[in-house]
């Protein structure tokens, strides 16, 4: 049924058993290396951001900075890698709901839509897993046997 099921919705999808671990993998490496562009940025601007940057739950600029490049960087490189996947987007999850509805929920969906673009890519990879092209299934493989 399900064969059939795809022919019909999806009839030029890839059939091939890897191609939706490719396509997982093309997702991982876009979706952690934007991530990383932006807590590269904001590494690299640390000194001006760590007296401008908002507070938005209450735990200080300096500290919600910290956190934030947590997620952004560290987390996106083991989400690149897929490495503890879905222990790492968390901490992006998080980060972009904050962005999107806290910081710049005011703002207009003009400033909301990028963080929000995140947060739903995220949420599709935390839904689908790394698949089998990651550190966690060479991992996972590896310890049993």
């Amino acid at each position: 049924m399900n064969r059939y099921l795809r022919a019909i919705v999806f009839p030029d999808a890839p059939t091939k058993p890897y191609a939706s671990d490719w396509i997982l993998l093309l997702l991982r490496l876009i979706v952690g290396g934007l991530m990383l562009v932006h807590g590269c940025q904001k590494v690299a601007a640390y000194d001006t951001l760590v007296n401008t940057f908002p507070d938005p739950i209450g735990l200080g600029g300096a500290l919600s900075l910290q956190l934030a490049i947590l997620a952004e960087l560290l987390c996106s490189l083991a989400v690149i890698f897929g490495f503890m996947f879905r222990l790492a987007l968390i901490p992006i999850i998080v980060t972009m709901i904050v962005a999107t509805f806290v910081v710049m929920g005011g703002m207009g969906w003009s400033m909301q839509e990028l963080p929000a673009l995140y947060l739903i890519l995220s949420l599709l990879l935390l839904i689908s897993g790394p698949g089998r092209l990651s550190a966690d299934r060479l991992i996972t493989v590896r310890f049993s046997k």
